[in-house]
């Protein structure tokens, strides 16, 4: 089959919608399909990339608007490359390929790949819905990571005979860690329990109550937070007025390979969003893969609790509850043998749920059926 894969971005430029992008590119290229991509560059110029047996189509972006990429060639390119492939696949949700469709209508099989509703820009949602119900009535097929997020997405409830449910996976190959790297860290933070949490600093990634949790921890633990975003000032002033400088720190941007290691040498990992614009966390099947149990919160509406099996791979706080995020990691803390049997179902489920090949298998049976 000759698969066009067609959203956003694509790394380097990082994001869980970009790692399953990567994933699925990768994975049908190995099974023996074409798996090609075409996505925005990050910047005004068009760029094609040569992988190993796949191509990847940047085209000139002019700047994000409401998380929207602004790049008019994406629309042009659909249309020259289109007839080219059996199935476009589609990230979603994303305005600027919603429309690509609707202008350029290919004869190609669409499948839109569900991995969250719009959550933030709720203003201009009753805007963009008559294009995003005529993008999903004109769909194949629509794939999401959950049954839970698929039964709870308004947005999917008139198109519920076309929703299949294939949970995103990973490989765990690329997910090694250095040892070297590994000892400096719990060096570094005098072999304290490391609460580890990574991701868009972000409103609805509930990091702040993260933060807030440290002042109901003792001196055992430190709670360390990756990534870049817009909420940095503010939850370096909530450190600083609640005096937990010596507790928490934020890392700002860390690379594929940091991730790795502090993946090892973590306690455990945090995921504290308070919306379901996380609607799966590719992040949680990262730490599962290093057998680190999972704290996170139970969105009723979200897949995140799904992933994340409680009592049995980690454990569910209610968002937006730093004591309760803190009684978590003190448990986990003071329960050796349940942390010990965490760290084993973590990794388990992993192997039963979440690898690249069980999704690329369930994605190619999708397509052949198709």
């Amino acid at each position: 089959m000759k698969i066009l894969q067609f959203g956003r971005f694509y790394p380097p430029d990082m994001g869980g919608t970009q790692q399953v992008m990567y994933e699925i590119s990768e994975g049908m290229t190995k099974d023996g399909h074409t798996c090609d991509v075409l996505c925005s560059n990050t910047k005004a110029v068009y760029e094609k990339s040569h992988f190993d047996k796949y191509i990847v189509h940047r085209t000139a972006s002019y700047g994000i608007v409401l998380s929207t990429s602004i790049s008019p060639s994406l629309i042009y390119k659909l249309w020259k490359i289109h007839k080219d492939y059996d199935v476009i696949h589609v990230q979603a949700p994303d305005p600027l390929s919603f429309l690509a469709l609707f202008l350029v209508r290919p004869t190609a099989k669409i499948v839109i790949h569900w991995q969250s509703d719009i959550v933030r820009q709720k203003k201009t949602l009753k805007y963009f819905l008559p294009l995003q119900n005529w993008v999903l009535s004109f769909a194949n097929k629509i794939v999401c990571s959950s049954k839970k997020y698929a039964d709870n997405s308004s947005c999917l409830q008139d198109f519920k005979d076309k929703v299949e449910v294939i949970p995103l996976g990973i490989s765990n190959k690329p997910l090694v860690s250095n040892k070297n790297n590994v000892k400096k860290i719990q060096q570094k933070y005098k072999n304290k329990k490391i609460i580890f949490a990574l991701g868009r600093l972000v409103s609805y990634k509930g990091f702040e109550y993260l933060v807030k949790s440290a002042k109901y921890l003792s001196d055992d633990f430190v709670i360390l937070i990756g990534g870049t975003g817009v909420e940095k000032d503010n939850l370096l002033t909530i450190i600083k007025d609640n005096n937990l400088q010596n507790k928490v720190e934020l890392l700002g941007y860390i690379s594929t390979e940091e991730k790795n290691d502090y993946l090892e040498s973590c306690f455990l990992f945090c995921l504290p969003s308070i919306t379901k614009a996380e609607a799966f966390g590719v992040v949680i099947v990262e730490a599962m893969t290093f057998s680190k149990p999972i704290v996170s919160t139970n969105m009723e509406d979200s897949g995140v609790s799904w992933v994340n099996e409680n009592n049995v791979t980690g454990l569910q706080v209610n968002p937006k509850s730093s004591v309760q995020l803190a009684e978590a990691f003190n448990k986990l803390s003071n329960d050796k043998n349940l942390y010990t049997q965490m760290c084993k179902n973590s990794l388990q489920r992993y192997r039963n749920f979440f690898t690249r090949e069980k999704m690329i298998d369930s994605l190619t049976k999708l397509f052949k059926r198709i």
